[in-house]
C-alpha cells in the first residue's frame, strides 16, 4: 500500500517537496493564496491544486475525485500569524486574526477523508490556543494516537535555528514524532558556500537581494565577517531607535556564520532591518536562492519572476522546510509498511 496524500494550506509547496521526496504521492493540494499558488504549479504540474479558500472546498468533491485512489495522508500548516512570536510578544497574549480558526478547516477535512495518518505544522504557540486543544480532544475520539511537540528543525539537519509545534496522528497504532539522535548538524556553509557570485549567476534567484543607499552599505560593510552585529558598529553608526535601553531584535543587521545554522528565515529575509540575515562575508543580505537553501528547497526549485521581492521573501519565510517533511513522511512510510505486512 502507498501513502497518498492532500497538502493543505500547502502555500508555495514546502511540504509537499518533502512529502515527495519520501516517496508519498500527493494527489492534491488547496491553496487560496495566488502568488503561492503560481509557485507550486511550477514546481508539481501534475497535482491536482484547488486554487480557492479551503472554506468553500467541500469533502464531497474530493471523495468523488479520487474515489479510486484513497488517501491515507492529510499533511497542511493551517496558517498561524495570530500565534506567532513577534505578534504575541509585546502583549503576552494571541492577537485575534480570522484565520486562527482555519484549523478546524483542517479537522473538518481529516473528519470527512478519514485518513490513516495525518501530519500538522505550525508555531509554538498555537499549543495553548482553544481550537488547538479543541482539535486534538477530537482527533482522540476519531481514533487518531497522536503525538505533538515543539521540534527545532536545526537538529534534524537542517541548516536553520526554526521551533515548530508538530503533531502527527495514525489510525493503526502508536506514533511519536521521530527522534532527532540519527541527524547530522548542517551549517550555512554546507548549503550556500559553493553558489557562484551573484555577478556570475545565472540563477535570477540569487541576484535577488536588498539594494541600499550609501549610509546602509556603509554600516553593512563594517559589520564584522562571519557572525558580527549591529552591536559590533561603533556608536556613531548606530540608528537611533537602537540606542534605546531594553530594545529588542539584536539580530537586525546581523550576519550569518559560516559554521552555525541560520538564523530563522522568515518573511524578512530579504531585509537586513527584520533579523540576522546578511551573508557571513559578502557585503549583502542574503539573496532569495540563498533564502530557499536554507529552508533546504532544491537548488533548481522555480519561483515567479513578476513578483515583488516583499511578496518573495514572505513565500519563501512562510515555507515549510522540505527536508524535515521528508522524515516525518519517510517515518510515517515505516509505519505503514510495518502494518501491512504482519502475519
Amino acid at each position: 500500500m502507498e501513502l497518498i496524500a492532500i497538502d493543505l494550506f500547502s502555500g508555495c509547496g514546502g511540504l509537499t517537496q518533502g512529502l515527495k521526496q519520501a516517496g508519498v504521492n500527493v494527489v492534491a493540494a488547496i491553496e487560496n493564496n495566488e502568488n503561492a499558488a503560481k509557485t507550486y504549479k511550477m514546481n508539481h504540474p501534475e497535482i491536482n491544486l484547488i486554487q480557492d479558500d479551503i472554506r468553500n472546498v467541500e469533502i464531497n468533491d474530493i471523495l468523488s475525485k479520487y474515489s479510486n485512489k484513497k488517501i491515507n495522508l492529510v499533511a497542511g500548516c493551517p496558517p498561524c500569524q495570530g500565534f506567532s512570536n513577534i505578534r504575541t510578544r509585546n502583549r503576552g497574549n494571541i492577537i485575534e486574526d480570522e484565520r486562527n480558526t482555519l484549523i478546524l478547516e483542517y479537522l473538518r477535512m481529516i473528519e470527512g477523508l478519514k485518513p490513516i495518518f495525518i501530519i500538522m505544522e505550525n508555531v509554538p504557540g498555537i499549543i495553548h490556543y482553544h481550537y488547538f486543544k479543541v482539535t486534538v480532544n477530537r482527533l482522540i475520539e476519531l481514533g487518531y494516537r497522536l503525538d505533538y511537540q515543539v521540534i527545532n528543525v536545526e537538529d534534524y539537519g537542517v541548516p536553520q535555528r526554526r521551533k515548530r509545534l508538530v503533531l502527527l496522528g495514525s489510525l493503526i497504532g502508536g506514533v511519536a514524532i521521530p527522534s532527532n539522535a540519527v541527524y547530522k548538524r548542517t551549517t550555512v556553509r554546507d548549503y550556500i558556500n559553493k553558489l557562484p557570485s551573484t555577478e556570475e549567476s545565472d540563477d535570477p534567484m540569487h541576484k535577488i537581494f536588498s539594494k541600499h543607499g550609501e549610509k546602509v552599505r556603509k554600516i553593512i560593510s563594517l559589520i564584522p565577517k562571519d557572525g558580527g552585529s549591529r552591536k559590533d558598529l561603533p556608536q556613531e553608526y548606530w540608528l537611533d531607535c537602537h540606542k534605546k535601553d531594553g530594545i529588542g531584535f539584536s539580530d537586525i543587521y546581523g550576519r550569518l556564520s559560516w559554521d552555525k545554522v541560520s538564523s530563522t528565515i522568515t518573511g524578512g529575509c530579504l531585509n537586513p532591518s527584520k533579523g540576522r540575515f546578511l551573508h557571513p562575508t559578502e557585503d549583502r543580505t542574503i539573496t532569495a536562492r540563498e533564502a530557499a537553501l536554507l529552508q533546504t528547497f532544491p537548488k533548481d526549485y522555480k519561483f515567479p519572476s513578476d513578483i515583488s521581492k516583499g511578496e518573495l521573501a514572505q513565500m519563501i519565510g512562510n515555507s515549510f522546510p522540505p527536508k524535515f517533511s521528508e522524515i516525518q513522511a519517510s517515518y510515517l512510510k515505516q509505519l505503514l509498511i510495518a502494518e501491512t505486512t504482519k502475519v
